[in-house]
């Protein structure tokens, strides 16, 4: 079965009730729209005779085509865009369900009595998974399918230009943070969600290495590196920057001159990135909480090795900070 049916078929399936409130590739549009590329036509029609004697090959050898990628891209950014805001935002929420605190998770326990609330999570995550990775798919096979018909390179530069633009969909931050939930929620012991959500693994958390491995529908094999740049060791409190690199928040408080107990959104906005350089990457930065809670539940020694440190260090960091603040006002 071609991708263009698949993809069709999983637009119309049991998921149509979420698919429905959520952007998706509008991938026969922008197949259509390469197909009528009026650059390409206009060659073939003014070259009759070189065409007559190829008429085998489907390609042009236009590099690029005005008409075609002001459509193409112009739309495909913006389906980009609007599927990962999407996944980002129904993420959070599912994620800020498995992990509330006070009433709402008092109010989550009363709703488990009549109703299997974990279940329905793990669900939806599900979900989420199968439509960050068809959508992705799709992406990749229409801008393969562009740079053929073109001859040109112009997908492969519009997937750096994604990246650029941190709507890179399968490099979210959010995708470890449901890969963590699956192994919070235990489904790495339980064979029934396997073949739906993937697989996921957690290695060598006390090693070289740390790493996550994800294998997502469709063979798609992802690994992220779990190691703190600054420390070399396995994130700790881990948050993510808006340019995607993860770090632990003591490091990154460091990294951007703000104190622990002030957090990595009170830095400065001229603080970069300290693997990127990127300016202006620490007011988005996701806490990732799944992530950490997992730490927690897989390598409790280091963890507590690792609190306790960090807690040393806010005391510290506190102490000097508000006698620096009492000498300020008091003028000595």
């Amino acid at each position: 079965m071609k991708f263009g049916e698949t993809f069709t078929e999983y637009l119309h399936g049991e998921e149509e009730w979420f698919l429905e409130k959520c952007r998706n590739v509008e991938y026969k549009k922008l197949k259509k729209v390469l197909k009528k590329c009026k650059t390409c036509n206009s060659t073939r029609s003014g070259d009759d005779n070189i065409i007559s004697s190829a008429t085998s090959t489907d390609s042009c050898q236009c590099q690029s085509c005005p008409w075609c990628d002001e459509m193409f891209f112009e739309e495909l950014m913006k389906e980009a865009s609007d599927i990962a805001g999407c996944f980002r935002s129904r993420v959070r929420h599912l994620l800020h369900l498995h992990v509330a605190t006070g009433m709402q998770r008092y109010m989550m326990r009363l709703r488990s009595c009549f109703s299997y609330e974990k279940q329905a999570l793990v669900q939806e995550g599900q979900i989420l998974i199968q439509y960050i990775t068809m959508n992705a798919i799709a992406i990749h096979k229409i801008l393969k399918k562009y740079d053929k018909v073109h001859s040109s390179v112009n997908g492969k530069n519009f997937k750096l230009k994604m990246r650029a633009e941190r709507i890179e969909l399968l490099h979210s931050p959010w995708l470890i943070e449901l890969g963590a939930f699956y192994l919070n929620s235990g489904l790495d012991k339980d064979g029934n969600f396997n073949n739906s959500f993937g697989r996921v693994s957690f290695d060598n958390i006390n090693e070289d290495q740390p790493a996550m491995k994800l294998m997502l529908p469709n063979s798609i094999e992802l690994e992220f590196d779990l190691t703190c740049a600054i420390c070399l060791e396995t994130v700790f409190n881990p948050y993510a920057l808006k340019c995607g690199h993860i770090f632990c928040k003591a490091c990154a408080c460091s990294a951007a001159s703000v104190t622990i107990f002030q957090g990595i959104k009170a830095a400065p906005q001229h603080s970069k990135c300290p693997i990127c350089r990127e300016v202006g990457v620490y007011a988005e930065a996701v806490h990732m909480i799944e992530l950490h809670l997992l730490l927690k539940i897989r390598s409790k020694e280091y963890w507590k090795e690792r609190m306790m440190g960090e807690r040393s260090e806010m005391v510290k960091q506190s102490k000097v900070f508000w006698n620096e603040q009492t000498k300020y006002m008091i003028g000595y």
